[in-house]
């Protein structure tokens, strides 16, 4: 009789290892599609042009078949940042298995030269490679050495001033800390060092109230005004 009982315990025993082996090797199975399930398939990115969101596509598809919610986020963050046209993004999971890059393009605010390579200067102060959109623009030529918060410090004055962008030609910027800016009329308008705004929105009004088409207004002596005819 007591044989027979460990003859019993062994067989329970031995069901019992059966048993958990085969739910381990079921488990793992099912884990294994699960992962396969998870992992990610599509790449979206949207918001710039055609070109731009296929190249971007392309230089992050290190994520594909990463698990969608074990993937190096900082990675691709850190990946964008690189991108110097970039303003703003937004990285979201479309489950199971597509990750959603949208962009903001920074504004485009001048053409410059540096060290001899053509930029484009973006509203977040960096300086874009020209060649990366491969198009011509109608922006305002940048002269100068300056640096980037005073850059858009300035645009953000003239935007203040209610003073047209879109009639600027050239930029100045000199050592000294003053500007001067061409328009697309060839008039040069001459700023002081100091309250900028006050002096645009002089120039404003002497723009557009005036037929007379001043080839210089000179704005650089406080409480007075240059007027030259061409």
């Amino acid at each position: 009789m007591m044989h027979q009982l460990i003859d019993k315990k062994k067989n329970y025993l031995l069901y019992f290892f059966i048993f958990i082996f085969l739910s381990t090797i079921n488990n793992l199975s099912l884990l294994k599609h699960a992962e396969l399930f998870l992992n990610i398939k599509n790449i979206k990115v949207e918001g710039l042009t055609n070109d731009l969101n296929l190249k971007i596509k392309q230089n992050v598809n290190f994520l594909l078949d990463e698990n969608i919610f074990f993937f190096n986020k900082e990675l691709l963050i850190n990946e964008l940042k690189k991108l110097n046209y970039i303003h703003s993004y937004k990285v979201s999971k479309n489950y199971p298995s597509t990750v959603v890059i949208n962009l903001k393009q920074t504004d485009l605010l001048a053409i410059t030269v540096n060290n001899n390579n053509k930029y484009i200067i973006g509203s977040n102060g960096k300086l874009i490679n020209y060649e990366i959109f491969n198009s011509n623009f109608n922006l305002p030529n940048f002269f100068g050495k300056f640096s980037s918060k005073d850059f858009v410090s300035f645009i953000n004055i003239i935007n203040q001033a209610n003073f047209n962008y879109n009639e600027i030609s050239d930029i100045f910027f000199f050592q000294s800390g003053r500007w001067d800016i061409k328009t697309i009329n060839d008039q040069t308008i001459k700023l002081p060092k100091e309250n900028l705004k006050k002096a645009f929105i002089k120039a404003t009004k002497i723009i557009r109230n005036n037929n007379l088409n001043h080839k210089l207004i000179d704005l650089r002596i406080p409480n007075q005004v240059i007027l030259m005819n061409g």
